[in-house]
Protein backbone atom coordinates (compact mmCIF):
# COMPACT_ATOMS: atom_id res chain seq x y z
CA UNK A 1 0.00 0.00 0.00
CA UNK A 2 2.90 2.50 0.61
CA UNK A 3 3.93 3.45 -2.40
CA UNK A 4 0.51 2.97 -4.05
CA UNK A 5 -0.25 5.53 -1.92
CA UNK A 6 2.01 8.00 -2.13
CA UNK A 7 2.48 8.14 -5.38
CA UNK A 8 -1.53 8.10 -5.83
CA UNK A 9 -2.22 10.98 -3.54
CA UNK A 10 0.62 13.14 -5.66
CA UNK A 11 -0.89 12.63 -8.83
CA UNK A 12 -4.08 13.92 -7.14
CA UNK A 13 -1.71 17.07 -5.78
CA UNK A 14 -0.58 17.56 -8.90
CA UNK A 15 -3.79 18.72 -10.22
CA UNK A 16 -5.77 19.73 -7.18
CA UNK A 17 -2.91 21.63 -5.41
CA UNK A 18 -4.17 24.87 -3.77
CA UNK A 19 -3.21 27.92 -4.76
CA UNK A 20 -2.09 29.48 -1.41
CA UNK A 21 0.32 32.39 -1.02
CA UNK A 22 3.36 31.00 0.62
CA UNK A 23 3.55 28.15 -0.96
CA UNK A 24 5.36 26.93 -4.23
CA UNK A 25 3.41 25.36 -7.16
CA UNK A 26 4.05 21.32 -7.71
CA UNK A 27 7.30 20.99 -9.47
CA UNK A 28 8.22 24.71 -9.36
CA UNK A 29 11.45 25.78 -6.68
CA UNK A 30 10.88 25.29 -3.03
CA UNK A 31 9.48 28.34 -1.42
CA UNK A 32 11.46 30.47 0.97
CA UNK A 33 12.08 28.97 4.08
CA UNK A 34 10.96 32.43 6.29
CA UNK A 35 7.54 32.43 4.03
CA UNK A 36 6.93 28.68 4.96
CA UNK A 37 8.40 29.01 8.88
CA UNK A 38 5.54 31.80 9.23
CA UNK A 39 2.94 30.20 7.43
CA UNK A 40 3.32 27.29 9.48
CA UNK A 41 3.12 29.13 12.88
CA UNK A 42 0.42 30.95 11.68
CA UNK A 43 -1.77 27.84 10.66
CA UNK A 44 -1.77 26.45 14.44
CA UNK A 45 -3.71 29.21 15.41
CA UNK A 46 -6.67 29.07 13.03
CA UNK A 47 -7.61 28.42 9.80
CA UNK A 48 -6.03 28.81 5.98
CA UNK A 49 -8.87 31.58 4.79
CA UNK A 50 -7.98 33.64 8.09
CA UNK A 51 -4.37 33.13 8.28
CA UNK A 52 -4.26 34.66 4.16
CA UNK A 53 -4.95 38.43 5.14
CA UNK A 54 -2.33 38.06 8.35
CA UNK A 55 0.68 36.51 6.23
CA UNK A 56 0.12 39.29 3.22
CA UNK A 57 0.54 41.70 5.77
CA UNK A 58 3.26 40.29 7.57
CA UNK A 59 5.63 39.72 4.23
CA UNK A 60 4.61 42.83 2.86
CA UNK A 61 5.64 45.02 5.95
CA UNK A 62 8.57 42.21 6.98
CA UNK A 63 9.45 40.88 3.61
CA UNK A 64 12.48 39.05 5.00
CA UNK A 65 13.43 36.77 8.27
CA UNK A 66 16.13 40.11 8.67
CA UNK A 67 13.54 42.30 8.52
CA UNK A 68 11.14 40.34 11.35
CA UNK A 69 14.77 40.55 13.44
CA UNK A 70 14.89 43.57 13.33
CA UNK A 71 11.27 44.70 13.97
CA UNK A 72 9.99 46.24 17.69
CA UNK A 73 8.11 43.30 19.39
CA UNK A 74 5.48 45.61 20.19
CA UNK A 75 4.79 46.04 16.21
CA UNK A 76 4.62 42.26 15.57
CA UNK A 77 2.48 41.53 18.34
CA UNK A 78 -0.12 44.40 17.00
CA UNK A 79 0.50 43.19 13.64
CA UNK A 80 -0.76 39.81 15.37
CA UNK A 81 -3.38 40.35 16.77
CA UNK A 82 -6.35 38.63 16.34
CA UNK A 83 -4.84 35.45 15.27
CA UNK A 84 -5.10 33.66 18.37
CA UNK A 85 -2.82 32.39 20.72
CA UNK A 86 -0.11 35.33 21.72
CA UNK A 87 2.97 32.91 22.87
CA UNK A 88 4.10 32.46 19.16
CA UNK A 89 4.61 36.39 18.09
CA UNK A 90 6.67 36.41 21.09
CA UNK A 91 8.90 33.67 19.78
CA UNK A 92 8.82 35.09 16.46
CA UNK A 93 11.24 37.70 16.98
CA UNK A 94 13.18 35.32 19.03
CA UNK A 95 13.34 33.04 16.34
CA UNK A 96 14.35 35.54 13.40
CA UNK A 97 17.12 36.80 15.17
CA UNK A 98 18.47 33.35 15.69
CA UNK A 99 18.45 32.25 11.50
CA UNK A 100 19.86 35.91 11.23
CA UNK A 101 22.52 35.10 13.19
CA UNK A 102 23.25 31.69 11.65
CA UNK A 103 22.81 33.10 8.40
CA UNK A 104 19.74 30.98 6.80
CA UNK A 105 17.57 28.36 8.26
CA UNK A 106 18.93 25.43 8.69
CA UNK A 107 17.63 22.35 6.42
CA UNK A 108 17.64 19.33 9.33
CA UNK A 109 14.76 18.80 11.36
CA UNK A 110 16.94 18.11 13.81
CA UNK A 111 18.76 21.83 13.87
CA UNK A 112 15.39 23.72 13.19
CA UNK A 113 14.31 22.16 16.27
CA UNK A 114 16.46 24.00 18.24
CA UNK A 115 15.52 27.00 16.89
CA UNK A 116 13.27 29.30 19.78
CA UNK A 117 9.87 28.28 19.66
CA UNK A 118 9.61 25.79 16.67
CA UNK A 119 7.87 22.48 17.94
CA UNK A 120 8.36 19.22 16.42
CA UNK A 121 5.38 19.79 14.04
CA UNK A 122 6.93 23.30 12.46
CA UNK A 123 10.08 22.10 12.61
CA UNK A 124 8.70 19.11 10.15
CA UNK A 125 7.30 20.76 7.98
CA UNK A 126 9.51 23.87 7.32
CA UNK A 127 12.11 20.86 6.83
CA UNK A 128 9.90 18.90 4.12
CA UNK A 129 8.10 21.47 2.80
CA UNK A 130 11.19 24.23 2.52
CA UNK A 131 13.94 21.71 2.32
CA UNK A 132 12.51 18.58 0.53
CA UNK A 133 13.75 16.70 3.49
CA UNK A 134 12.00 13.48 4.73
CA UNK A 135 9.93 14.50 7.53
CA UNK A 136 6.71 13.19 8.88
CA UNK A 137 4.77 16.13 8.65
CA UNK A 138 0.84 15.82 10.76
CA UNK A 139 -1.40 18.37 11.41
CA UNK A 140 -4.88 17.98 11.94
CA UNK A 141 -6.27 17.25 8.41
CA UNK A 142 -3.50 14.94 7.62
CA UNK A 143 -4.46 13.05 10.67
CA UNK A 144 -8.04 12.52 10.00
CA UNK A 145 -6.75 11.30 6.84
CA UNK A 146 -4.17 8.59 8.18
CA UNK A 147 -6.68 7.99 10.60
CA UNK A 148 -8.99 6.90 8.28
CA UNK A 149 -6.86 5.12 5.58
CA UNK A 150 -5.33 2.90 8.49
CA UNK A 151 -8.67 2.74 10.25
CA UNK A 152 -7.08 3.42 13.60
CA UNK A 153 -9.96 3.45 16.01
CA UNK A 154 -8.08 4.35 19.66
CA UNK A 155 -9.47 7.63 20.67
CA UNK A 156 -7.53 10.96 20.47
CA UNK A 157 -5.17 12.01 21.59
CA UNK A 158 -3.93 8.53 22.43
CA UNK A 159 -4.09 7.55 18.73
CA UNK A 160 -1.67 10.00 17.84
CA UNK A 161 1.23 7.70 18.45
CA UNK A 162 -0.27 4.99 16.12
CA UNK A 163 -1.05 8.00 13.59
CA UNK A 164 2.38 9.08 13.30
CA UNK A 165 3.76 5.54 12.83
CA UNK A 166 1.19 4.82 10.06
CA UNK A 167 2.17 8.11 8.28
CA UNK A 168 5.74 7.35 8.29
CA UNK A 169 5.07 4.46 6.56
CA UNK A 170 3.26 6.29 3.57
CA UNK A 171 5.97 9.41 3.61
CA UNK A 172 8.07 8.87 0.11
CA UNK A 173 12.19 9.98 0.22
CA UNK A 174 11.04 12.34 -3.07
CA UNK A 175 8.56 15.08 -2.58
CA UNK A 176 8.53 14.96 1.05
CA UNK A 177 6.98 18.27 1.13
CA UNK A 178 4.50 18.09 -1.64
CA UNK A 179 3.43 15.11 -0.11
CA UNK A 180 2.98 16.59 3.37
CA UNK A 181 0.97 19.75 1.84
CA UNK A 182 -0.94 16.97 -0.39
CA UNK A 183 -2.36 15.00 3.02
CA UNK A 184 -3.01 18.66 4.07
CA UNK A 185 -5.45 19.32 0.87
CA UNK A 186 -6.75 16.39 0.82
CA UNK A 187 -7.98 16.24 4.84
CA UNK A 188 -9.34 19.91 3.86
CA UNK A 189 -11.06 19.56 0.29
CA UNK A 190 -12.08 15.89 0.43
CA UNK A 191 -11.69 13.81 3.90
CA UNK A 192 -13.42 16.65 5.75
CA UNK A 193 -14.80 16.21 9.49
CA UNK A 194 -17.97 15.70 8.03
CA UNK A 195 -19.72 14.45 5.09
CA UNK A 196 -16.41 12.85 3.23
CA UNK A 197 -16.58 13.11 -0.40
CA UNK A 198 -15.26 9.18 -0.49
CA UNK A 199 -16.20 9.03 -4.60
CA UNK A 200 -13.58 12.12 -5.21
CA UNK A 201 -10.72 10.77 -3.28
CA UNK A 202 -7.82 9.17 -4.80
CA UNK A 203 -6.79 6.81 -1.51
CA UNK A 204 -10.46 5.57 -1.34
CA UNK A 205 -9.45 2.08 -2.59
CA UNK A 206 -7.15 1.26 -0.14
CA UNK A 207 -9.31 3.39 3.35
CA UNK A 208 -9.98 0.86 5.38
CA UNK A 209 -12.67 3.40 7.17
CA UNK A 210 -14.51 3.38 4.06
CA UNK A 211 -14.24 -0.17 3.52
CA UNK A 212 -15.79 -0.74 6.71
CA UNK A 213 -18.77 1.71 6.06
CA UNK A 214 -18.74 5.03 7.78
CA UNK A 215 -15.24 6.82 7.60
CA UNK A 216 -16.81 9.66 8.77
CA UNK A 217 -16.63 8.22 12.94
CA UNK A 218 -12.72 8.30 12.72
CA UNK A 219 -10.75 9.46 14.14
CA UNK A 220 -12.24 9.36 17.19
CA UNK A 221 -12.04 12.26 20.31
CA UNK A 222 -12.12 11.94 23.52
CA UNK A 223 -15.10 13.83 25.40
CA UNK A 224 -14.85 17.53 25.77
CA UNK A 225 -14.64 18.82 29.31
CA UNK A 226 -16.80 21.52 30.07
CA UNK A 227 -15.04 24.60 30.28
CA UNK A 228 -15.50 26.61 33.40
CA UNK A 229 -16.63 30.17 33.13
CA UNK A 230 -14.85 33.07 34.52
CA UNK A 231 -16.22 36.62 35.42
CA UNK A 232 -14.20 39.90 34.95
CA UNK A 233 -14.30 43.49 34.18
CA UNK A 234 -12.59 45.93 31.62
CA UNK A 235 -12.34 49.54 32.26
CA UNK A 236 -12.61 52.11 29.32
CA UNK A 237 -11.13 55.62 30.57
CA UNK A 238 -11.52 58.49 28.29
CA UNK A 239 -9.74 61.91 28.24
CA UNK A 240 -9.60 64.12 25.53
CA UNK A 241 -10.36 62.07 22.62
CA UNK A 242 -7.72 59.50 24.00
CA UNK A 243 -8.31 56.02 26.02
CA UNK A 244 -6.31 54.63 28.40
CA UNK A 245 -4.50 51.61 27.55
CA UNK A 246 -1.63 49.24 29.55
CA UNK A 247 0.92 46.46 28.16
CA UNK A 248 0.39 43.27 30.29
CA UNK A 249 2.82 41.77 31.67
CA UNK A 250 5.10 39.50 29.46
CA UNK A 251 4.15 36.12 30.00
CA UNK A 252 0.79 34.61 31.22
CA UNK A 253 -2.42 35.47 29.34
CA UNK A 254 -2.23 37.85 26.12
CA UNK A 255 1.10 38.34 28.02
CA UNK A 256 2.59 41.87 26.02
CA UNK A 257 -0.24 42.50 24.34
CA UNK A 258 -2.18 46.42 24.61
CA UNK A 259 -5.13 45.92 26.77
CA UNK A 260 -7.62 47.54 28.61
CA UNK A 261 -6.90 47.84 32.01
CA UNK A 262 -8.56 44.84 34.13
CA UNK A 263 -9.59 43.78 37.37
CA UNK A 264 -7.17 40.83 37.10
CA UNK A 265 -9.27 37.77 36.15
CA UNK A 266 -7.23 35.14 35.18
CA UNK A 267 -7.95 31.42 33.64
CA UNK A 268 -8.01 30.14 37.27
CA UNK A 269 -10.35 32.94 39.13
CA UNK A 270 -12.74 35.51 38.55
CA UNK A 271 -11.61 39.43 38.88
CA UNK A 272 -11.55 41.24 42.11
CA UNK A 273 -14.34 43.31 40.69
CA UNK A 274 -11.78 46.36 41.81
CA UNK A 275 -11.59 49.33 39.32
CA UNK A 276 -8.04 51.42 38.64
CA UNK A 277 -9.85 54.28 39.46
CA UNK A 278 -12.61 55.48 42.04
CA UNK A 279 -16.04 57.47 41.00
CA UNK A 280 -18.47 56.16 39.21
CA UNK A 281 -18.58 54.09 36.47
CA UNK A 282 -20.81 53.28 33.49
CA UNK A 283 -21.73 49.64 32.26
CA UNK A 284 -21.65 49.57 28.83
CA UNK A 285 -22.57 46.22 28.58
CA UNK A 286 -21.07 42.31 28.15
CA UNK A 287 -18.54 40.35 25.69
CA UNK A 288 -17.86 37.06 26.28
CA UNK A 289 -14.96 35.36 24.78
CA UNK A 290 -13.71 31.30 24.47
CA UNK A 291 -9.72 30.70 25.55
CA UNK A 292 -8.51 27.03 25.10
CA UNK A 293 -9.31 26.52 28.69
CA UNK A 294 -12.25 28.34 29.69
CA UNK A 295 -14.89 30.82 29.02
CA UNK A 296 -14.65 34.48 30.04
CA UNK A 297 -17.67 36.77 30.79
CA UNK A 298 -16.36 40.43 30.74
CA UNK A 299 -18.44 43.53 31.65
CA UNK A 300 -16.99 46.64 30.33
CA UNK A 301 -17.29 49.90 32.28
CA UNK A 302 -16.58 53.33 31.68
CA UNK A 303 -15.55 56.73 33.10
CA UNK A 304 -14.46 60.15 31.22
CA UNK A 305 -12.44 63.21 31.56
CA UNK A 306 -10.72 61.43 33.96
CA UNK A 307 -6.79 61.41 34.93
CA UNK A 308 -4.37 58.29 34.01
CA UNK A 309 -4.14 55.44 36.95
CA UNK A 310 -0.86 54.85 38.66
CA UNK A 311 1.31 52.74 36.71
CA UNK A 312 2.50 52.21 32.73
CA UNK A 313 0.39 53.33 31.04
CA UNK A 314 -0.57 55.57 27.49
CA UNK A 315 -2.98 57.54 25.79
CA UNK A 316 -4.40 56.04 22.49
CA UNK A 317 -6.24 58.11 20.24
CA UNK A 318 -9.90 56.70 20.08
CA UNK A 319 -10.46 57.38 16.49
CA UNK A 320 -7.46 55.10 15.97
CA UNK A 321 -8.09 52.34 18.51
CA UNK A 322 -8.39 49.26 15.85
CA UNK A 323 -4.53 50.15 15.15
CA UNK A 324 -3.57 49.35 19.06
CA UNK A 325 -3.18 45.72 17.88
CA UNK A 326 -5.87 45.34 20.99
CA UNK A 327 -6.11 41.18 21.59
CA UNK A 328 -9.57 39.87 20.55
CA UNK A 329 -11.13 40.39 23.54
CA UNK A 330 -10.66 44.03 23.90
CA UNK A 331 -11.08 44.70 20.43
CA UNK A 332 -14.96 43.46 20.65
CA UNK A 333 -14.90 45.08 24.12
CA UNK A 334 -13.71 48.33 22.65
CA UNK A 335 -16.15 47.73 19.81
CA UNK A 336 -19.03 47.51 22.01
CA UNK A 337 -18.57 50.39 23.79
CA UNK A 338 -18.50 52.96 21.07
CA UNK A 339 -21.62 50.96 19.07
CA UNK A 340 -23.08 52.28 22.54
Amino acid sequence: MTATVSQQLLDWYDVHARDLPWRARPGAPAPDPYRVWLSEVMLQQTTVAAVKPYFEAFTRRWPTVEALAAAPEDDVMAAWAGLGYYSPPRNLGKCARAVTELGAFPESEAELLKLPGLGAYTAAAVAAIAFGQRAVVVDANAERVVARLFAIDEPLPAARKAIRAAANTITPMLRAGDFAQAIMDLGSQVCTARAPKCLLCPLSDDCKARAAGDPARLPIKAPKKAKPVRQGRAYWIEREGKVWLVKREGKGMLGGMRALPDDGWSARADGSGEAPLPGQWQSAGLVRHTFTHFALELSVHMQREQSAPEGEGEWWPVAEIENAGLPTLFAKAARLLLSA
